[in-house]
């Protein structure tokens, strides 16, 4: 396992823990304080932790090594944690709009005091986690990142708010905050969701230049085509690139052992997790045709 495959996993249990912790704590603190927005808010945050729990879990999944049932191994596995995580969050996005919406309609005061206790302690734990994951690779990391990030958002809005409650009484204030932020985040969410959906339907990676790669590979002398050329990735991090090479002019074995050389050294640089090339001469016929 690889140190950036390592940190990734300790990053979403860490991520876990604490969010499931400030819910236990969140909860109590509400009934404590007599607060039903911070009760429903800890009931949003317990869906976040099972969301998070479960990315952490298909995270470790990722991990396992091939066998028969998943050639490749199980690293598609956290583009699931993404997805799941994506729409649990749109979900949520949805219902805090709603709520929001309904409280401009309305208007209730809230507990200034207990809201400004609860914010500061909201900020300080998911802001911690958030930062440990920003620097996440794989897309389940920064799925979970923004994740996280609604939270600190949403809690600096309520330390905002309650520290305005402080000297200036308003029920508006906090729904309308609530709107704003949730609006930024969904549009974010969205684009990464679009982004996990197109690794799902295999397509091509952003990070790799497909045309300049064919182009590299075609400069190579004794080279006169390429066909079944593919490129997708496994997570967003691993890649995998396979083509069909029609060799021309092969004057022995020792000419195509160079060949296959030269091509190994022009993919080199792109740090593919898993490549193939199928070597054909000039009179082969794939069987597959030549797309």
């Amino acid at each position: 396992m690889s140190h950036q495959n390592h940190h990734s996993g300790r990053n979403l249990q860490l991520a876990f823990f604490l969010n499931l912790g400030f819910t236990v704590l969140e909860f109590f603190g509400g009934l404590y304080v007599n607060s039903v927005a911070i009760i429903s808010d800890a009931i949003h945050d317990l869906g976040d932790s099972l969301s998070l729990g479960l990315s952490w879990y298909l995270d470790r999944k990722s991990k396992q090594g091939a066998n028969r049932a998943f050639s490749f191994g199980y690293a598609r596995f956290s583009l699931l944690g993404a997805l799941i995580n994506s729409l649990v969050l749109i979900a949520g996005s949805v219902f805090v709009i709603r709520e929001a919406v309904q409280r401009l309609f309305e208007p209730e005061l809230s507990d200034a005091t207990g809201m400004l206790v609860f914010a500061l302690i909201g900020v300080a734990v998911n802001g911690y986690a958030a930062w440990k994951l920003s620097s996440g690779k794989s897309m389940n990391e920064r799925v979970v990142s923004w994740h996280l990030l609604e939270d600190v958002l949403g809690w600096v809005a309520v330390l905002i708010v309650a520290i305005i409650l402080q000297f200036y009484q308003t029920p508006y204030l906090d729904p309308a905050l609530s709107l704003f932020i949730t609006a930024y985040i969904l549009w974010n969410v969205i684009r990464r969701l679009r982004e996990t959906l197109m690794l799902f339907l295999q397509g091509a990676p952003k990070d790799v230049n497909l045309q300049s790669l064919q182009d590299k590979l075609l400069s190579i002398p004794n080279v006169a085509s390429l066909h079944h050329t593919h490129i997708w990735s496994l997570d967003g991090e691993r890649h995998v690139f396979t083509t069909h090479v029609k060799l021309e002019e092969i004057q022995g074995l020792a000419t195509l052992l160079h060949i296959k050389q030269q091509m190994k050294a022009a993919l080199k640089p792109y740090g593919f997790a898993h490549y193939t090339i199928e070597v054909e001469l000039s009179a082969e016929d794939c069987g597959l045709g030549e797309h």
